[in-house]
């Protein structure tokens, strides 16, 4: 799922139907797309190469471009000395185009150098190469094709290399249709498709090899992308830094709303992260029977007692008060719901979280009648899903449901897992690709809400603030490494930090 050790052409994610366009606007511009097949396919071949040095290579080729990508591929491969056999799904006198072009280059006039798909006779290799089906797949893979497949799944010992996608994902959701390849690398063009970040896409393509073959970085401007793949380039330009002439107050004051005696620590979590995010002051709102608990806990994070909605209301009359956390520990139900009421209210930055979402389940109508466009709503998938119920199966893939979520909410919506998507109400939308297996722990998402309430603190941009969080929050944990749990999460933000500034 990582991808920060890459060297990627841009962060742009584009859809199957953007990177039609792209190509389009290509082949408009007067370069032929027999250039740009033979780019791709070079890309290919130096994929295999980095693979394996020498030996025998099977070629899997479906009826459209991506198969053409393949039959150049094939090609080269063969002029480095590696022996090569190529499959078709289809007939050969079917293809047109480039894809024909292609295939009359490698066969040279001997049609016995094209062999029919056949799962039972792929013969042994040390190396496939899956060029059956592109990003742009949209039925399920049934007959000859799903049989290839399972039969190069089945040797696992044997890499592939994936053309654009690994035959069988969906390129804009990254669902699986039917079946699926498991590449080892998976060469793609210009830019990444939503589908190699998605889940479970993500979890098949391998390693991403994104190569340029000659599309210029301006056909961008025309295609105008909505979808980015989360990164400092993102939301650096608008991320706060410590100036010489701040006060605590201008880096903001953060609310971290507590739960009583038994549920204090996600608070107190939360509060970390803000303060750590660079936050200047950060309170720990406290049912007074939990006072003492956090008091004694605390330190640079202060504490203040409050009693329900009421109380919460009185704290953030103190406009210099201007971000809360609120829903870790909270508990379920009315008074839950009164204090997001409270704080909604009251009009400051708002991450609302855990129970201050599934207090609303079955009522998303009390939380969503105004448009908080300064909140942030961080579910995991039960928590979205209690809040947003059948969104998920209705959209089909997590990005468009996100994307819904947020519209209709009117909040920026950080769906979380290990592929988060950041979703605002305007359609922009993230994927994240820095979370490591290690943020699978208590509290972790409690560290999250705090981070990016610190960051809304120093009022930076709603959907920045929820993006650069989420990517803060993955490098933390890269930078612990394993054996992560939730209070390390803080303190691996100082040299996040310090490496962020030093970068830009």
């Amino acid at each position: 799922m990582e991808l920060e050790d890459l060297s990627l052409p841009g962060n742009e994610l584009l859809s199957v139907a953007e990177m039609n366009q792209a190509d389009r606007l290509t082949y408009e511009s007067g370069k032929p797309g027999i250039l740009l097949m033979e780019t791709a396919g070079h890309g290919v071949a130096d994929a295999v190469g980095a693979l394996v040095p020498g030996g025998r290579v099977t070629v899997l080729c479906g009826p459209g471009n991506n198969g053409g990508d393949g039959f150049v591929a094939a090609r080269l491969l063969e002029q480095r000395g590696y022996a090569v056999t190529v499959h078709l799904l289809g007939a050969a006198e079917a293809l047109q185009g480039d894809a024909a072009a292609a295939a009359e280059r490698w066969s040279r006039g001997d049609a016995s150098r094209i062999r029919p798909m056949n799962a039972h006779a792929l013969g042994p290799a040390d190396a496939f190469v899956d060029a059956l089906f592109g990003a742009g797949l949209k039925r399920p893979i049934e007959g000859v094709a799903r049989a290839v497949i399972e039969e190069v799944n089945g040797r696992s010992d044997v890499p592939v290399v994936a053309v654009d996608v690994p035959s069988g994902v969906h390129g804009d959701t990254g669902r699986v249709l039917g079946v699926a390849i498991r590449a080892r690398v998976t060469v793609t063009f210009f830019r990444l498709k939503p589908g190699h970040l998605l889940l479970p896409g993500a979890s098949l393509r391998g390693k991403l090899r994104c190569i340029d073959i000659g599309i210029d970085a301006a056909v961008l401007d025309r295609i105008k992308p909505r979808l980015h793949r989360n990164h400092p380039a993102l939301w650096n330009a608008v991320f706060p830094r410590p100036r010489a002439a701040d006060h605590k107050y201008d880096r903001g004051h953060l609310v971290c709303v507590s739960g009583g005696t038994s549920a204090t620590g996600a608070a107190r979590l939360a509060a970390r992260g803000g303060l750590r995010a660079g936050a200047g002051l950060v309170t720990v709102a406290s049912p007074p029977d939990a006072l003492l608990v956090n008091a004694a806990q605390l330190t640079a994070v202060m504490v203040r007692a409050f009693e329900g909605a009421a109380g919460l209301a009185e704290i953030l009359g103190d406009k210099r008060r201007n971000a809360v956390v609120l829903g870790p520990g909270s508990g379920v139900g009315e008074g839950t719901r009164a204090m997001v009421a409270a704080v909604l209210a009251a009009g400051p930055a708002a991450v609302l979280d855990a129970d201050a979402l599934t207090s609303f389940a079955g009522m998303p109508e009390l939380l969503f009648k105004g448009q908080h466009g300064n909140a942030v709503l961080t579910p995991h998938e039960g928590e979205f899903e209690r809040l947003f119920p059948g969104l998920i199966a209705s959209a089909g893939d997590k990005l468009t449901a996100a994307r819904a979520a947020a519209k209709t909410s009117g909040t920026t919506v950080v769906f979380k897992g290990a592929d988060t998507v950041i979703a605002a109400p305007d359609g922009r939308a993230a994927i994240n690709t820095n979370a490591p297996a290690t943020l699978a722990t208590a509290g972790a998402g409690d560290v999250l809400a705090g981070i990016i309430g610190g960051l809304l603190a120093q009022r930076m941009p709603t959907f920045e603030a929820a993006a650069a969080g989420v990517w803060l929050h993955g490098a933390a944990a890269r930078v612990f490494g394993p054996g992560l749990i939730a209070e390390d999460l803080p303190e691996c933000l100082p040299q996040v930090l310090k490496e962020l500034f030093r970068a830009s």
